[in-house]
């Protein structure tokens, strides 16, 4: 326990420190930035807006997806909301700006409306990530069906009560008004400066503590979620120590939240990389269990001869395969001496010397209790029966102790080889003629190796 906890301990330092470089990276270039370009354009808030609504789209629909491809996390669906609602209020933010592509009209600003939308939309995505975070804590209890669509309903109604409050707000309805911002001055008012942002401020640190103490930053995803939780902390920050819409601040704070959000993307971007990575090797070893045999890791039986069909499929004089069918001698006499167990030892060690002795582009199959196959694309017969002599001859060389305890006594091992020169032939009548070059082995002695005429 004591471990564990100095682990959590670390990891929160360790995100700390990595958030504190990232920030002083970002801080170091906006002022260098401010050195070469000492003011900005009114243009650039509503073009790193549409930026920003571009790259909230981006990860709500990566959100959706998750959450589509796998139903049990719900915890997943607040967080898509809340950036489908964050882009629809920076959409209400780009119709305060009603002619900012008119150079000559770009004073036609009402950013009172502005605020009132970057107001609501702090709020509706604090409120959804802390909905997250307490449905993570769920993930591993079943919810009802109900529960499930009560939520996803509550979830919706909040969205679009954001959505619509905002609007009503916002100059349009003479019932709801609130003033952020003087539209004559460009002055942030006292509401603003002196409730509002800091009101933000606290909200955006309850969040923030809510998600590292339930998610212990334990994965990619969350390290994202805590740090758009503290960028947001940082750019309401840098706001509350500003004058007024036009100043640095106001446009410090959009570049840097436009910047953040641009890393987060690139978080979740590497966080489905790895994904795909382990969906891909946990794939590779269900293909490979599929067609490996589960004892000797030799390939079974249908691998087998699904690659000797198609290699048979060109075979031809100057291009033949061949097939090596083997069985251990007396293997019987092992079991019911030894044990299965020493057996099963007797067969794996039996395997990595078949294996050993052939390329990588040939086939080493159990197609039997203690019968093995192997399928040698372009060999000649002579050349496969120099491959089973070699096998033989080594095999036969082996007692317990250069075994290393794996063979309890020396074991033999007889062999019949088949060589195909047209596609006429079957994968079957290949195996069968093989096999029958086998039985002639064991039927003059065992321990030898006969090539089928």
């Amino acid at each position: 326990m004591l471990a564990m906890n100095r682990y959590v301990k670390n990891r929160y330092i360790s995100f700390c420190l990595g958030c504190i470089i990232v920030i002083g990276i970002l801080q170091t270039f906006f002022s260098k930035l401010v050195e070469l370009v000492p003011s900005f354009s009114p243009l650039l808030f509503p073009t790193l807006t549409i930026f920003l609504l571009v790259f909230h789209l981006f990860i709500a629909c990566f959100m959706a997806m998750k959450y589509w491809c796998d139903r049990r996390r719900l915890y997943l669906l607040p967080i898509a909301f809340a950036f489908i609602g964050s882009a629809l209020l920076m959409v209400g933010t780009l119709s305060s700006f009603p002619a900012w592509l008119d150079l000559y009209q770009f004073n036609v600003v009402n950013y009172n409306d502005a605020m009132i939308f970057y107001m609501f939309r702090h709020i509706l995505m604090a409120v959804l990530i802390i909905a997250s975070a307490i449905l993570y804590t769920l993930r591993n209890h079943p919810l009802s069906r109900l529960s499930h669509i009560f939520i996803v309903a509550g979830v919706l109604v909040f969205t679009l009560s954001m959505v619509t409050l905002s609007w009503f707000y916002s100059s349009h309805s003479p019932l709801l008004s609130v003033d952020l911002v003087d539209n004559e001055t460009r002055q942030f008012m006292v509401l603003w400066s002196q409730a509002v942002n800091i009101i933000l401020i606290i909200l955006w640190i309850v969040t923030l503590l809510t998600l590292m103490i339930i998610t212990r930053v334990k994965n990619l995803f969350w390290i994202g979620g805590n740090f758009l939780c503290i960028c947001y902390v940082v750019t309401l920050l840098m706001l509350l120590f500003g004058g007024h819409t036009e100043d640095i601040s106001w446009y410090r704070s959009r570049l840097f939240e436009t910047v953040a959000t641009l890393l987060i993307i690139f978080v979740l971007l590497y966080d489905v990389f790895n994904l795909y990575r382990d969906s891909h090797l946990k794939y590779q070893q269900s293909y490979q269990n599929s067609i490996r045999d589960p004892l000797t890791r030799l390939y079974n039986r249908s691998y087998f001869y699904d690659s000797l069909n198609q290699s048979l499929s060109t075979a031809k004089e100057t291009r033949p395969v061949s097939v090596i069918v083997s069985d251990l001698d007396r293997f019987k006499r092992i079991n019911d001496c030894y044990g299965h167990l020493q057996g099963d030892k007797v067969l794996q060690f039996v395997s990595n010397l078949l294996m050993d002795s052939v390329r990588p582009q040939d086939i080493a199959a159990r197609i039997g209790g203690e019968e093995f196959v192997l399928m040698l694309s372009n060999t000649s017969s002579d050349a496969a029966r120099q491959v089973a002599e070699r096998i033989r001859l080594k095999l036969s060389s082996f007692d317990k102790a250069s075994s290393g305890g794996q063979l309890p006594e020396p074991i033999t091992i007889s062999m019949g080889v088949f060589t195909a020169t047209s596609p006429e032939i079957t994968a079957e009548e290949c195996v069968e003629s093989a096999d029958k070059a086998m039985y002639e082995a064991k039927e003059t002695g065992r321990n030898r190796v006969v090539v089928y005429q």
